[in-house]
């Protein structure tokens, strides 16, 4: 099991991930721009203080284990994973909240992958000053460990701060009052090393800038996969009717609601398009009228036959579900998670997919502004078999809406026309038909034309802002029918669906994973073809809304009902196992 968020795609399966599965998580937060804190240690003497949870034994070797390739013996070695506590974790953003009302801190940065280790010398790598510890005034909770322990736990719930001296006391206060430790463990000196002191031994004394700036520069041998041709024409050999309830109940497609109604979307009432409603999150920013749009992306089996194309499809995707709801996108965080570098065939798969991330986001004016590597995904069996995962560059991507009112959903509109923004081509390489019903994993991924997508985006989200469009909802995984299917279900309104094209099959109509495409529904198809004609973007008439049936020229009829029955049996089931 792969990603989750409000949606249906972001969780995936795939025999690869039995070993190692992956969970990539996105937070967002506001902040007012005047009331950022940085992590860059300033201030010669001045002290480095400990605040937080005590520190254990749990997480050392956490970040080497996250970046090893798993075998027998890897396994055997694995660390005690670390056991958050959230209450605590309450506490401490509180209390770190306060603080930062005060002028108390100079540097702040949290102890994450690495612990002490990394916190301690990026903050003084980047603050180009040295730094000493004494580890006899950590706060610990198990006896007799050692400073390699100290340096290397990834406990929870902790912090570092470097603060000024004469508001020590002001912070110590903040801290108790909260019930948390808080504890002077070092300074900053003008050495330009770190200095580690633990019951009256120097246990290390080494220059900073080989740790924070000279790191050493990988050129690994790489190999680019040459990617697959276009598939030709594919034989239906069941028909569109069982097509589409398979695809339905599978699990790439199947409802996701079992997780999301684990928590509770509404906390704080600022959520505007709750889970199964809209193609990206919609969140108020609270005391105003703006609203925040998020998403997650990717589609691991297109990175593996075309790594390039699947990084910049990874990209589009979520500039589209952004875009879908009427957001403007801003910005991405890249999450890449692929196998053991030192092959270079998986090497290949990441210096292409970067390519192609990197190819997107100029195209699109998306930048990345923060992100993570996790590499060495990739089980060694005791039969000897290297099995890694599926090359996936997950994508986060945030977007913002001056208006949230004005935001759209893709649930199924009463007595309204329904369009397709975007080019049909049918291209059903490396689908989901292909593999549930053909039961291949070849062919092409569907086309990526940037240009297209940022044409054809521009204009929707123009149109969904102008109050035009009332639902909206791009063609991803599963086609063009499966999109249909998933407004259905997500109002109870039906509709009835026009004709393929002539010169195309109806399953590859229907089931074709196209690009740069939308589902849109709007009060007079006429005039909004005019509009999109006049600005050269393609669309094309699918039918009406209304009744509570999908309703194909085919003779197939469904009802909402039935479609949702299909769509959520799958989770239930697999829980109950």
């Amino acid at each position: 099991m792969r990603r989750c968020r409000d949606s249906r795609r972001e969780v995936n399966f795939h025999p690869s991930y039995n070993s190692n599965p992956l969970v990539n998580a996105m937070t967002v937060g506001i902040a007012a721009q005047d009331r950022i804190f940085l992590s860059a240690a300033a201030g010669v003497g001045n002290p480095v203080v400990y605040v937080g949870s005590k520190t254990g034994r749990d997480g050392i070797h956490g970040a080497t284990m996250s970046s090893a390739e798993f075998d027998e013996h890897a396994l055997k070695k694995r660390p005690t994973v670390q056991v958050g506590d959230p209450f605590t974790e309450k506490l401490l953003i509180e209390a770190c909240l306060e603080l930062m009302e005060t002028d108390a801190i100079v540097a702040i940065q949290d102890m994450g992958a690495a612990g002490l280790t990394s916190s301690a010398v990026e903050m003084a790598g980047k603050g180009r000053v040295g730094i000493e510890l004494d580890l006899d005034q950590v706060p610990q909770r198990e006896t007799g460990m050692t400073a390699y322990e100290m340096m290397l736990s990834e406990s929870q719930e902790r912090m570092l701060m470097v603060l000024k001296p004469e508001r020590t006391d002001v912070a110590r206060a903040i801290f108790e009052k909260w019930e948390l430790d808080f504890s002077i463990i070092g300074m900053l000196t003008d050495t330009g090393r770190i200095t580690i002191r633990h019951k009256g031994q120097i246990e290390a004394d080494i220059p900073l800038a080989p740790l924070a700036d000279e790191a050493p520069l990988y050129h690994r041998p790489l190999v680019s996969g040459k990617p697959p041709a276009r598939l030709g024409g594919v034989r239906d050999p069941e028909g569109v009717e069982h097509a589409l309830l398979h695809l339905l109940a599978c699990p790439d497609l199947a409802s996701r609601a079992w997780i999301w109604n684990q928590y509770d979307s509404g906390v704080g009432g600022q959520t505007k398009r709750r889970p199964g409603t809209a193609d990206a999150a919609v969140i108020r920013i609270e005391g105003t009228s703006k609203g925040l749009a998020m998403t997650t992306d990717c589609t691991p089996r297109y990175c593996q036959a075309d790594a390039k194309a699947g990084g910049a499809q990874a990209v589009v995707e979520a500039w589209r579900n952004i875009t879908a709801t009427g957001a403007q996108p801003l910005a991405v965080t890249d999450n890449l998670n692929f196998g053991n570098p030192e092959v270079p065939e998986i090497m290949g798969q990441f210096a292409d997919a970067v390519a192609g991330i990197k190819e997107a986001c100029t195209a699109l004016d998306f930048p990345v502004v923060s992100g993570n590597v996790s590499l060495y995904n990739q089980t060694t069996h005791p039969s000897g078999l290297r099995v890694p995962i599926l090359p996936t560059p997950a994508i986060g991507a945030i977007g913002v809406i001056a208006d949230i009112d004005q935001s759209v959903g893709y649930a199924m509109p009463d007595e309204a026309e329904l369009v397709l923004v975007g080019e049909s081509r049918g291209d059903l390489g490396q689908s989901l038909w292909l593999r549930e019903i053909c039961e291949r994993e070849d062919g092409a991924p569907p086309v990526i034309d940037l240009v297209a997508e940022r044409r054809n985006g521009d204009f929707v989200r123009e149109r969904i802002l102008s109050g035009e469009i009332s639902a909206c909802h791009d063609v991803s995984d599963g086609g063009l029918l499966i999109a249909l299917a998933e407004m259905v279900m997500a109002s109870g309104v039906g509709c009835v669906v026009e004709h393929p094209p002539s010169a195309m099959a109806p399953h590859a109509f229907y089931f074709g994973e196209d690009q740069a495409a939308y589902i849109v529904a709007v009060p007079d198809a006429v005039a909004f073809i005019a509009r999109a004609e006049a600005a050269h973007v393609p669309v094309r008439r699918l039918g009406r809304s209304g009744g509570t049936h999908l309703t194909l020229a085919e003779g197939i009829s469904l009802s909402a009902d039935r479609l949702r029955e299909v769509n959520a049996a799958f989770f239930p089931n697999l829980m109950e196992q």
